[in-house]
């Protein structure tokens, strides 16, 4: 049998919620359906198994690094998840064209813009892919966070649960500038996606994104998803 997310996210989700205390009552801010690039952060292994079986029944898909695929279990859990192998350090096409057909077909795609993982909670900066994805799609977006995950290792050596909390956002789309999009432009794009996602999290997790200010706002147009 071909496992699906169908089998894998009900059971995983009883499992997570049995090792953690789970506030995901943000899950409920997150459309059904999409097209919908999440914009995340990402902290550890955890972001992944949690994301999907909480958002579960969504469509959803995210990039993975292809060396995921190196592993027979990650492989079978990805696959299932029909996540979408990416090579980092170099533009992958083949990836970005998986992700634009996702987003065709009215799945919702969960981005992190950092590329990797934190580990310590604080935010990295955010790397331009996903404004590529989200200029060429037109594709909204929506911020969306986890934090707490970082102090599982430490809660069980403690024998405690962990508390993890999940929050969504205000949902916008990209204004793309009136010039060529250029390195320092793209750079500008990400970053106020950055703040989005740095204005859901704690200030001690702001990490490189530390300063929020409201110029970033400029190049967001805040929408109405339920309309």
């Amino acid at each position: 049998m071909i496992l699906s997310a169908r089998h894998i996210n009900p059971p995983l989700k009883v499992i997570l919620r049995t090792l953690m205390r789970i506030d995901d009552a943000a899950v409920a801010e997150v459309p059904l359906r999409g097209p919908l690039i999440l914009a995340t952060n990402h902290i550890n292994w955890l972001d992944a198994p949690v994301g999907f079986s909480h958002l579960h029944p969504r469509p959803l898909t995210a990039f993975a690094k292809i060396e995921t695929w190196d592993n027979f279990l990650l492989r079978t859990l990805f696959n299932a998840w029909g996540a979408i192998p990416i090579t980092r350090g170099q533009v992958d096409f083949t990836a970005f064209r998986k992700a634009e057909e996702a987003l065709a077909s009215g799945k919702i795609i969960a981005i992190a813009p950092e590329g990797t993982r934190s580990r310590s909670g604080r935010l990295n900066q955010g790397y331009p892919g996903i404004v590529y994805l989200a200029l060429r799609t037109g594709a909204p977006i929506l911020p969306f966070v986890f934090y707490g995950n970082e102090n599982f290792k430490l809660d069980i050596r403690r024998n405690q649960r962990t508390e993890m909390n999940l929050r969504a956002g205000k949902p916008f789309r990209l204004v793309p500038p009136a010039s060529s999009l250029d390195r320092h432009t793209r750079q500008e794009l990400t970053d106020a996606i950055m703040f989005e996602i740095a204005s859901l999290l704690p200030e001690d997790y702001h990490g490189y994104y530390a300063q929020i200010g409201n110029g970033h706002h400029r190049h967001l147009e805040y929408i109405d998803l339920t309309v």
